[in-house]
């Protein structure tokens, strides 16, 4: 992901901001510092269609009824260290999105578990017979 890439998604966020919540006193009941940011990917130019889908697929509880990202921050007392680490927060969120996952490599078990594995399953076999009543 480049510098490019992401200038083109800073500039087609939708920015809100409202009053937070929590503690402030005064403060907090009269400056709007929580940050919400909203990213539509459907008509984001900066993003190629099989990474809408991934994105979508990826990240369908963080995107609303719009088809837009919705990201949130309230952390500090400032609006514009709000809007940084939601920024942060929301190029974080893409790339680990975007970010393929590796394959698992199927591993066989080893000579040495088989035979522990057949070995326990005789000696469970052998406790249950011992269990059985001599007459039947």
């Amino acid at each position: 992901m480049t510098d490019g890439f992401k200038n083109i998604i800073l500039t087609e966020l939708r920015t809100q901001t409202s009053r937070s919540s929590g503690k402030g006193g005064q403060h907090v009941n009269k400056t709007e510092t929580k940050v919400e940011l909203f990213w539509n990917i459907e008509e984001s130019s900066g993003v190629t269609s099989q990474q809408k889908k991934r994105l979508f697929e990826k990240l369908k509880n963080k995107i609303n009824a719009d088809g837009e990202l919705h990201i949130t921050c309230e952390e500090t007392r400032s609006q514009i260290k709000n809007r940084e680490i939601a920024e942060k927060k929301l190029w974080d969120t893409i790339q680990e999105a975007l970010k393929k996952s590796k394959r698992r490599i199927k591993t066989k078990p080893t000579k040495a578990s088989q035979k522990k594995r057949v070995d326990d399953n005789k000696k469970k076999g052998q406790i249950k017979k011992l269990r059985k009543n001599p007459l039947d």
